[in-house]
């Protein structure tokens, strides 16, 4: 049931509702322009919102990844578990890189402060990043467990009423790599939410308002819904979907099956195998975030996502596999399978609605993380989406993920890699009545007189983006050594002296028959250098 608030209090709501969707933009932005990381400032690998005093995610920044955002809807619930409400105290910030308790590894920091107006709490403010080096073996799958993959912050008080813990940022810095680059981060991130607490307070005290409660109720409550009404507006229904993906030592086969009954919407992940000895499992929250972002893409993409309208979406999965991961198991490297995740959901809506769904994408991001001597540099790169009913795929994009690529003049500028070439990888995307977006080449190497190293986890480089409706398959991703060396979507490889390594990666899938493809499009393929 929808809050119920008059006539003249719902023009009142709107403009609060507006003005907090504005805040928690600026909340983003703020990181944006605080940040050290590459990863983050250019690459927007973050996430920024507002909580209500329960937890509950009352709205987000357009500008983040739905990985962290979907985790970071829930993990606000574990902070208020930790700190409850009644103890907070004006000038507190609370953090944690914990992944079953935050965005599922290592390097997202997570940072939660209150809001206080009037003397009382009134809303939490979280914020995440994606650190580059927070120690351990760093951003590989290559960890036993989630002990070697780096520095684990539990739930704790970064600021205790104004007073900076310092040893905590002392014994993270001690242990990173690149210990400048996080603690600014860090600071980043309590930057943002301490900008967006002002911005809060201001509002409040304009409107006249004592608290968010009323307000948070009906924006949750009518988002909920909004999407319950669009779920049952759809017939009943159930549909399956298999997909095998690289997977480590042996390839996975990822199956879901969709159940739609009435207002309800209930996903479940079958048959998944135990965690691998590799870092590519995923933590529940994960999974739960990157299912529910899939669903919410399909069924109510113009709602906005908060705890209401991912609170329709059910999911279940068996515990402790490798969709489930617990503690300790490695999962350095979640993102390989979990942003695989979102093509099995859709190929389920497919056999209920047909017609409406994307063709396979290249999915994870080709994330190239580099070390040497004195730097670590993770280069973010991406494939092509899936052609979508009556549009082509986008090229060189991240889906579902939605980072940027890092430009190759930042990395240059920081670092003694030399990018030789980037270019677009023509014809790679799956051709069809729509084709697939392309992927990129990438030759890169190094002017030091020193090996660096070379942290890859990818997929796509075995089992190929498939298309839809008679589409044809996006192609596969590919890597090598000019010398001729092996080299694999997997582990760690060494960039001798002199030695470059070509990296293009994989193509969406098409969609439809490419004899249906419009004499127009051929023309526009061809005159474009896209075949």
């Amino acid at each position: 049931m929808t809050t119920s608030i008059d006539s003249h209090d719902i023009v009142r709501s709107q403009i609060v509702w507006r003005r907090l969707l504005s805040i928690v933009d600026e909340q983003a932005k703020t990181l944006l322009r605080a940040a050290f990381s590459p990863i983050v400032r250019e690459c927007n690998d973050l996430s920024t919102g507002i909580f209500d005093l329960r937890g509950r995610m009352i709205a987000q920044a357009p500008v983040g990844t739905p990985g962290h955002i979907n985790t970071m809807a829930r993990s606000v619930d574990h902070f208020i578990a930790a700190f409850p409400v009644e103890t907070m105290q004006p000038g507190d910030v609370y953090v944690t890189n914990d992944p079953w308790l935050g965005t599922g590894h290592l390097n997202d920091y997570v940072v939660v402060t209150p809001t206080f107006h009037g003397g009382r709490p009134v809303a939490l403010f979280a914020s995440t990043a994606h650190i580059t080096d927070v120690g351990g073996i760093g951003l590989s799958p290559e960890g036993q467990d989630v002990y070697s993959e780096g520095v684990l912050v539990p739930m704790s008080r970064l600021v205790d009423k104004g007073v900076l813990n310092a040893t905590l940022v002392a014994i993270a810095k001690a242990n990173s790599r690149l210990p400048t680059e996080l603690e600014g981060d860090i600071f980043s991130l309590v930057a943002c939410n301490e900008v967006a607490c002002r911005a809060l307070q201001g509002l409040l005290e304009e409107v006249r308002l004592d608290s968010l409660d009323t307000i948070a109720d009906w924006i949750i409550d009518s988002s909920e819904a909004a999407v319950r009404k669009r779920v049952a507006d759809l017939a009943d229904g159930s549909g399956s979907y298999s997909m095998t993906v690289d997977g480590a030592d042996l390839p996975v086969e990822l199956n879901g099956s969709l159940r739609i009954e009435g207002e309800r919407v209930v996903f479940t992940w079958h048959d998944v195998p135990p965690p691998l000895r590799y870092g590519i499992n995923v933590p529940r929250a994960y999974t739960a975030a990157m299912t529910s972002y899939a669903l919410g893409c399909v069924i109510a993409p113009d709602v906005p996502n908060n705890h209401g309208s991912l609170s329709v979406f059910e999911m279940e999965v068996a515990p402790n596999t490798l969709l489930s991961a617990e503690r300790p198991n490695p999962v350095s490297a979640r993102h390989v399978i979990g942003q695989l995740l979102p093509d099995v959901v859709f190929g389920c809506f497919e056999a209920i609605v047909p017609g409406l769904v994307p063709a396979e994408s290249a999915s994870a991001v080709w994330t190239l993380t580099f070390r040497g001597e004195d730097f670590v540099n993770s280069v973010v790169t991406n494939g092509g989406t899936g052609a979508r009913p009556g549009i082509d795929g986008l090229s060189t994009t991240a889906f579902p993920s939605a980072v940027q690529g890092t430009p190759v003049e930042v990395v240059e500028a920081m670092s003694p890699l030399v990018f030789w070439r980037r270019e677009l990888r023509a014809g790679s995307g799956g051709r069809g009545r729509q084709n697939g977006g392309d992927g990129q080449v990438i030759e890169v190497g190094t002017s030091t007189s020193e090996p660096v190293s070379l942290f890859l986890a990818l997929d796509r480089t075995v089992y190929a983006a498939r298309g839809r409706d008679g589409g044809e398959n996006g192609a596969l991703g590919e890597l090598a050594f000019a010398s001729g060396r092996p080299i694999s979507g997997k582990g760690r490889f060494e960039i001798e002296p002199g030695d470059r390594v070509v990296i293009q990666t994989p193509g969406g899938g098409g969609y439809g028959s490419p004899s249906q493809r419009s004499a127009a499009a051929r023309e526009a393929d061809a005159r474009n250098e896209l075949v």
